[in-house]
This record gives C-alpha cells, sequence and structure tokens, in this order.
C-alpha cells in the first residue's frame, strides 16, 4: 500500500479534530489522508431495537465519514481525501489500517477545566502497539500553531505546500514561516541514549513548519543527595550544563542535515514529564519517544509518556523506537 496519513474518525468533535489536522499534515508531506471508520459488531438484541437498529448504525456509519471528507477535501483542495470503513475492534482496527502508513493521527478528549487529555483505552492501546509514529489531537480548537503556518498548505490550494526534501523542504518551511509565526516543536530526549527515530521527527516536522526546535531534556541529582545532603544551585548549574554539551553534540549530524531548523537545547533536573508540559504550553507539536515493547499483554508507555498524553496543551507525537 502506498504511503498515506491515517485519522481514526467516528464522528466525535475530537476525532473531527484529528482529521482536520491529519489534513493539513498530509499536505504538507505530500500525502495522500485515509479516514478510517471503525464499527463495533452489533449485539443482536441492539440490533433488533426499533430506534438503534442495523439499518440506524449503518446509516450513520456510512454518513459520519462521507459528510467529514467532503468537508476536509473544501477545506484542503490539494489532498487526496478517501474513506476507509472497518469492522472490528477500533484499536486493532486502525493499526491495521496504518500498517504501512506514515503517520496516525487520534483524537483526544480535553479534561474539563483543566489543560490536558483524558486519554481512552482505544487510544492507549493504538500508542502502546503501534510502530509508527501517533499522533494525539485534542478538540479544544488549538492546534499548536498550525492556524498560522501548518494550514497554510490547504489555504492556498494545499500543493504549494507540499514538502518532499532538500530545497523543497526547505522552500516550504520558509513559505510557512512568512505567514506568520509558528511556536517551535518541542522533543523530549534522553542525554544518555537519544532515539535517532525520534530525532529525526522532530527535526522533520520543525522543518516543515518552517519553524524551530526546542529539545528539553531532564536529569536527576546524584543518588547521595537523596540521602539529607543539600543540593546547592551550583550543582543544578553543572547538571545542566553538561545535559546540555551531551545533547548538543548529539544533535550535531541532524542540524547539518537541516541547517534551516533554528535549534535551543534546554536541560533541567527534575521530572521531565513537567518539563515537557510546562514546554507545550508554548509549542506547535510535542514530540516524545516510546521504546518498543512488543509484550503480548497490557499497554505499556511509560511513565513519562503517560504524564505527558494525560497533560499536554498541544499534539503530541509519540515515536516508538527500539
Amino acid at each position: 500500500m502506498s504511503r498515506s496519513v491515517v485519522a481514526g474518525l467516528d464522528g466525535s468533535p475530537e476525532s473531527r479534530a484529528a482529521a482536520e489536522w491529519a489534513a493539513r499534515e498530509a499536505a504538507l508531506r505530500g500525502l495522500p489522508l485515509r479516514l478510517v471508520h471503525v464499527t463495533e459488531p452489533v449485539p443482536s438484541p441492539v440490533a433488533q431495537a426499533p430506534t438503534l437498529g442495523a439499518e440506524t448504525l449503518q446509516h450513520w456509519a456510512e454518513r459520519i465519514p462521507r459528510e467529514a471528507a467532503e468537508g476536509l477535501r473544501l477545506r484542503h483542495p490539494g489532498v487526496d481525501v478517501s474513506v476507509e470503513p472497518m469492522t472490528g475492534a477500533p484499536a486493532e482496527a486502525l493499526l491495521s489500517a496504518a500498517k504501512d502508513a506514515e503517520l496516525l493521527v487520534l483524537g483526544s478528549r480535553g479534561l474539563s477545566g483543566v489543560g490536558g487529555f483524558l486519554v481512552g483505552s482505544v487510544g492507549l492501546a493504538v500508542v502502546a502497539h503501534a510502530e509508527l509514529p501517533v499522533v494525539l489531537v485534542r478538540a479544544d480548537g488549538r492546534a499548536g500553531g498550525r492556524d498560522e503556518g501548518h494550514a497554510a498548505g490547504a489555504a492556498e490550494g494545499g500543493g504549494a505546500a507540499v514538502v518532499a526534501a532538500g530545497d523543497e523542504e526547505h522552500a516550504a518551511g520558509s513559505a510557512a514561516t512568512a505567514r506568520g509565526p509558528v511556536p517551535p516543536v518541542v522533543v523530549g530526549l534522553a542525554a544518555d541514549a537519544p532515539a535517532d527515530e525520534v530525532i529525526e521527527f522532530a527535526f522533520a516536522e520543525a522543518a516543515r513548519l518552517g519553524t524551530g526546535l526546542r529539545v528539553v531534556h531532564g536529569g536527576s541529582v546524584p543518588p547521595y543527595y537523596a540521602y539529607g545532603l543539600a543540593v546547592d544551585a551550583g550543582l543544578y548549574a553543572q547538571l545542566s550544563q553538561e545535559g546540555t554539551e551531551a545533547l548538543t553534540e548529539v544533535l550535531g549530524p541532524w542540524q547539518r542535515k537541516h541547517p534551516q531548523v533554528d535549534v535551543v537545547v534546554e536541560s533541567h533536573v527534575g521530572s521531565v514529564a513537567d518539563h515537557l508540559v510546562d514546554a507545550s504550553r508554548e509549542a506547535a507539536v510535542l514530540v516524545i519517544g516510546r521504546r518498543i515493547r512488543r509484550a503480548a499483554f497490557g499497554a505499556h508507555i511509560g511513565p513519562v509518556a503517560h504524564a505527558v498524553l494525560h497533560h499536554a496543551t498541544v499534539p503530541v507525537a509519540v515515536v516508538a523506537h527500539d
């Protein structure tokens, strides 16, 4: 199957926001968009109910993606939008549909009164088992700065903002920047063993958006300070400086590959999840990594990813890596 961007669509405001974000991303990547609508098998008693019968459910199952696709084609005329109906367990169906895709985009509900995500069982299962990047998008209208830069491709013919590589990538980034400032892409990295897949995704996304990259690292103080020894400001500064220098060296090859991306490296002491959530408040997209664990049971996404997914305020891209 050809490369594509896949968006899960169930008719909710969250999934519609995800589809809109996915269409913009597809325009920038020069890829088609596939809207996957999953219908779970209807239990016999429900199918026989007069108001919730099989025909009624089938009507909505067909109408929701059809109307969504029509709207996306109007707003993003440069994007090839198709609908793919599926039947089965939502998480399994989405993972199957996105097996050969470049990106999977899902909606995620914001917590009432509190900035953050409420990640349901389907979203967690998909993130935990997907081996391609998965982006979770909220429905509160905030697209992480994409109204200024990322929507440019769809708003002005779509194809004008399609990104390929090299000079075309640089030109697309410059065009996005000319339409208004875009917040930086924020990525969380470990200084000791940063994943290449996460770094490449973050740099490429920043290049597509024509914005900068903010690299955030969080570390711990030496263990013996946990036993009552005071930690002075000098030690914090030293640890931060060491982390910044280590990450700057690691990022060298990607900076040479994407010279148009301005990079700011921040190394902090303390919870990396807290620092990432704070940084996400002024970000276009927040990028985090997830180590692939091919366990037969359970949803393993790690404590940092779990905290960030529940509390970040912008689209979160989870990039799986070995």
